[in-house]
């Protein structure tokens, strides 16, 4: 079986540059880098993963709880996160935490006894316990996805100690609404997600910014909550729809509650976008399968995902470092369900 030795020799290089390279602890000049790798391949060599988290106190592995099997808008970031862990020699352990606050705590607990070098979370919108566990236990973590605050309701108190990731919200989502109201609706419906999220806050906080630019009045009834799920989008749908004066467009804050809308407008015999428009935030791949085709805001999930890898091994690699909040931008996708008439498909960034 061949050692680091022989790999060091192959390369042309000391045990040291061997290591280095392998184990990312120093900067290596990129060809002596390749060379490395080069004889890693040519000679089959596997490092060994124990006998270096001995050496190292850490085991590069990477914690990773999001909601991926209840909410598929993770699905695409986790595949992010992969990739980006893979490439840097890191393994994943994933948990569900289930969008609940109590049991997110307890898989912060389970993954940090699994002794991971560090966490990837999306959180709850109740993330108290969860922020208190990984405080005092000093676990280097990246927030994705949804901003996680540590005091009272102030942009100030966004979690200080903590890297965070996430796309922005509050500017797609204005220019969803300004997209309908330049079609000529003046009603127009937000079915929101989840209280206490950020991303509930600030896709609200954007759906009242497109209205003011279009000059229209913000109607607190217009306004529902589905709670970022199919079940809940499809009551609030259903109550928008039974106002004395419903709305003649609706915007939905995330994918599940995109398809629990259209069951109820499906329910109700309305059609998209005869009876009633239609945008939604996050495109997904069988988006441009419904008929109508949904006009949608595409979030980059990939790149979240990788980029919270990055996140995270800059913070092992620079403890003290001070905190950062990274936003990416946003797509609009432009289809038929807002009621264009049918055109090639065109991405622009928001």
């Amino acid at each position: 079986m061949p050692t680091m030795a022989d790999v060091a020799r192959s390369a042309g290089v000391s045990v040291a540059t061997v290591s280095h390279v392998l184990n990312g602890t120093r900067p290596v000049l990129p060809h002596t880098r390749q060379a490395v790798l080069d004889a890693v391949e040519q000679l089959g060599y596997t490092p060994n993963g124990l006998a270096r988290s001995l050496v190292t106190a850490r085991t590069r592995s990477i914690g990773l709880a999001v909601s991926a099997i209840s909410n598929p808008y993770f699905t695409e970031i986790l595949q992010g996160v992969e990739a980006g862990a893979l490439e840097q020699g890191y393994s994943l352990l994933i948990a569900d935490p289930h969008d609940d606050p109590a049991h997110e705590r307890k898989v912060a607990q389970l993954l940090h006894e699994r002794r991971v070098d560090g966490m990837i979370v999306a959180a709850s919108a109740r993330p108290h316990g969860l922020v208190a566990y990984l405080t005092r236990h000093a676990v280097p973590t990246v927030f994705l996805d949804r901003l996680v605050r540590t005091g009272p309701e102030t942009a100030s108190s966004e979690a200080p100690h903590f890297d965070q990731v996430c796309a922005d919200s509050a500017e797609p989502t204005a220019r969803l609404v300004g997209h309908l109201a330049g079609l000529g609706h003046r009603r127009i419906g937000l079915v929101a997600g989840l209280p206490g999220l950020s991303t509930t806050r600030e896709r609200i906080t954007g759906y009242r910014h497109g209205l003011a630019a279009a000059g229209l009045p913000h109607d607190e009834r217009l306004v529902v909550h589905g709670d970022s799920a199919a079940e809940g989008a499809q009551r609030a749908t259903a109550a928008l729809l039974a106002l004395a004066v419903p709305p003649t467009a609706l915007v939905t804050a995330n994918n599940a509650m995109t398809i629990g809308a259209l069951r109820a407008l499906r329910e109700l015999d309305l059609s998209v976008p005869g009876d009633i428009a239609l945008c939604c935030f996050d495109d997904f791949d069988w988006a441009d399968l419904f008929s109508p085709r949904l006009t949608a805001i595409a979030q980059p999930g990939r790149e979240l995902g990788a980029r919270s890898v990055q996140l995270l091994l800059d913070r092992l690699a620079a403890p003290d470092r001070p905190a950062r909040t990274v936003r990416l931008p946003c797509t609009f996708v432009h289809r038929t369900s807002c009621g264009c008439p049918a055109q090639p498909e065109e991405g622009t960034d928001s």
